[in-house]
C-alpha cells in the first residue's frame, strides 16, 4: 500500500529555503539546498548541504556562497572515482536586476565537508541542470535561451556527455519547442537513455518524455498530459516513480503541489499527493531498503522550508 510513513521539516533557517537533492554516500545521508532571501532569479543565494546517519537529525557540513553570484539548484551525484560531486547554477544580475550571464559549476569531495573549489563548465548561459552517472560517463541536459538578450524567445536544450564532470562534449541537440528547460536523465538494463523534460510555453507546458538507444543522437519524443516542474524520477523493482511540481485544479484556477507519480505508457500518472502549496517541488529522491526517501522544499507552511518525507511503496 502506497503511503507515508514519516514527514518532517528538516531546515528552515533562511527566508527562502528550496531547490533541494538528495543523496546516500558512505553510509551517510547529504541532503543540499539553496537559501536565499526569495525564489526569483537575481536574489542572493548560497547552497547549504546537510548531513544525517540516521534520517532523522540533520547537521550542517557545508556552504558555498560567491560575491555577486546567485547560487542555485544544487545537485549531487557520485562519480566513479566514489567521489561526491556538486553541481550548481550561479547567475549575475545588474544592480536593477537586469540578467547579465549564467553558468554551471562544479565541486567534488571526498567526504562531503571539504570541497574543491567550484570549476566553471560549458560555456557562459548554458544551464547544467542535473547529471546521471552511466557506464564511468556523465550525462546531463543544458538549456540556453536561443538569445541571450531576448529571454522571450525559443529555449534550447542540448544533450552533453563527460568522462570526468568537468569537460563536457555535445551530442545532441533536441528539436522541442515550447520552452524545454530541466531535464533528469535515466537509464534502462539494456543501455537505452530516458528523458523526462519540463516545458513551460504558456497553454501548451506538458511535460514531454523522450528514449533513446546508444550513441543517443536520435530520439522518439511524446507529451504527457501534465506540467511537471523539478523533474526527478527513478526505477524502482521495474517501475519508474516521479517526483515534481504539478498544477491542480481549483474553483479558482491552479495551485501547485509537489506529487509522486508513475511513469506509465509515456504518461504521468500522480498518485501521491504530499504536504506542500505554494512554492514547491524540487525533490531530491533515493530509494533504500524498501523505501522512497524524498527531499523537497514547500510553503504550505508559511515560510518556504525543506521537507523530508519516506514513502512506502
Amino acid at each position: 500500500m502506497l503511503k507515508i510513513i514519516s514527514f518532517q521539516k528538516i531546515w528552515d533557517h533562511a527566508p527562502h529555503n528550496a531547490l533541494t537533492d538528495l543523496i546516500r554516500f558512505k553510509d551517510g545521508w547529504y541532503c543540499t539546498f539553496r537559501e536565499g532571501n526569495k525564489h526569483v532569479l537575481g536574489a542572493n543565494g548560497c547552497i547549504r548541504i546537510l548531513y544525517s546517519r540516521d534520517l532523522s537529525h540533520w547537521t550542517p557540513v557545508a556552504f558555498f556562497s560567491q560575491e555577486g553570484i546567485d547560487l542555485r539548484d544544487p545537485k549531487l551525484s557520485v562519480t566513479p572515482e566514489n567521489k561526491l560531486m556538486l553541481l550548481a547554477g550561479g547567475s549575475q544580475y545588474t544592480q536593477r536586476g537586469k540578467y547579465l550571464v549564467f553558468q554551471s559549476r562544479v565541486a567534488f569531495s571526498n567526504d562531503g565537508i571539504k570541497w574543491s573549489p567550484f570549476q566553471l563548465v560549458l560555456e557562459p548561459h548554458q544551464w547544467l541542470w542535473r547529471v546521471t552517472w552511466h557506464q564511468g560517463k556523465a550525462y546531463g541536459v543544458a538549456y540556453r535561451f536561443s538569445n541571450p538578450k531576448r529571454k522571450k524567445n525559443e529555449w534550447i536544450a542540448e544533450l552533453f556527455e563527460s568522462n570526468n564532470g568537468v569537460d563536457y562534449k555535445l551530442l545532441s541537440s533536441w528539436d522541442i519547442k515550447g520552452y524545454p528547460n530541466e531535464a533528469t536523465l535515466r537509464f534502462f538494463d539494456d543501455g537505452r537513455m530516458i528523458a523526462l523534460l519540463r516545458r513551460d510555453k504558456r497553454f501548451d507546458n506538458h511535460a514531454w518524455i523522450g528514449i533513446s538507444a546508444p550513441p543517443y543522437k536520435e530520439w522518439e519524443w511524446k507529451p504527457t498530459r501534465h506540467y511537471f516542474g523539478g523533474p526527478n524520477f527513478c526505477f524502482i523493482d521495474g517501475v519508474i516513480w516521479a517526483a515534481g511540481r504539478i498544477l491542480m485544479p481549483n474553483p479558482y484556477g491552479y495551485h501547485e503541489k509537489t506529487v509522486l507519480a508513475k511513469v506509465e505508457k509515456d504518461d504521468i500518472i500522480p498518485v501521491l499527493c504530499l504536504p506542500s502549496g505554494g512554492d514547491t517541488s524540487y525533490p531530491g529522491m533515493v530509494y533504500h531498503e524498501g523505501h522512497l526517501w524524498l527531499s523537497y522544499y514547500s510553503s504550505h507552511e508559511g515560510t518556504t522550508a525543506i521537507y523530508l518525507a519516506c514513502i512506502q511503496l
